[in-house]
């Protein structure tokens, strides 16, 4: 009876957390599945539902395709939608490839070597993790002016290549990597650069991908930054967030074609996503357990 009473317990537990997940997972979804319909209504239908005893129907009345074509034909103050989409993800790219690089050299040093003030240099770089980025917004700006990085592509990524998290969880992972394996690389006669790239760098493909994930989608998702330090070139150099904003009061009496861009501005993300979904979920269980 003892046992009966604990396996129902459990099922209902279970039942619960499946409740739960529908209603969260539901919550997630619903901006999507309520624009994926608006993408394809004209503007009369858009604002219709705004008039008085105007009635509110998910479904287009006649699905205007059109809206998805109009995103690449409209030119906001000499930027078009499909060169912020390749100005984007060749800002997101770089981003991705450099924060991996440089915060994956960065942890290798602080995990394997010995010098002097290293800890005192660690503590001090997880001190910017508890740092808001818009606290030093204006100092940043101040840098990359007296570098000449304004209006330039690199500053839409160099700044954000070095991050104390990336750099914090990488160092993390490379201390459970035993160090008999790099002892007897070096017996070998490894050099230290030939052990990251064969060992280190095959071992880490899960915290890898989580950073670079985190880092493309950081730099596809940015707004603020690119509108304080690109105030020319704004045709070659305008970003998705950007000429979205933007969409929005040139097209304020077209909201179907401004959904439609959202929607196109969502693919990437979720490409990403789909082909990296694994790893990252192995990233969220090595982050719990370390």
């Amino acid at each position: 009876m003892k046992g009966f009473c604990t396996h129902y317990k459990k099922k209902i537990k279970e039942a619960v957390y499946i409740v739960i997940a529908v209603l969260v997972i539901a919550l997630f979804l619903f901006p999507l599945i309520w624009s994926l319909p608006y993408s394809l209504k004209d503007g009369r239908e858009v604002f219709k539902m705004s008039e008085v005893g105007g009635s509110i129907s998910w479904f287009p009345e006649k699905p205007c395709w059109d809206n998805f074509q109009e995103v690449f034909k409209v030119d906001v103050n000499g930027g078009r939608f499909l060169n912020a989409l390749l100005s984007t993800f060749v800002v997101a790219s770089c981003n991705c490839f450099f924060s991996i690089l440089i915060n994956m050299l960065a942890a290798y040093g602080f995990a394997r070597f010995n010098f002097k003030f290293k800890n005192v240099i660690f503590t001090y770089l997880l001190f910017f993790m508890f740092v808001p980025g818009i606290a030093i917004q204006l100092t940043s700006i101040k840098v990359v002016s007296e570098l000449n990085m304004i209006n330039t592509i690199f500053v839409l990524f160099v700044p954000g290549m070095a991050n104390s998290y990336s750099i914090f969880f990488f160092r993390q992972y490379f201390l459970n990597i035993p160090d008999s394996v790099e002892e007897a690389a070096m017996l070998d006669g490894a050099s230290r650069l030939k052990i990251l790239i064969s060992i280190f760098v095959p071992l880490s493909v899960t915290p890898m991908i989580i950073i670079g994930v985190g880092a493309f989608l950081g730099s596809w998702n940015s707004y603020i930054w690119p509108t304080l330090v690109i105030t020319e070139n704004e045709g070659t150099l305008t970003q998705v967030s950007q000429i979205l904003y933007m969409l929005k009061s040139v097209n304020s009496h077209d909201y179907g074609v401004v959904i439609a861009s959202c929607i196109i501005a969502m693919i990437p993300p979720l490409i990403l996503f789909f082909i990296f979904q694994k790893k990252l979920v192995e990233g969220i269980a090595i982050s719990g357990l370390k």
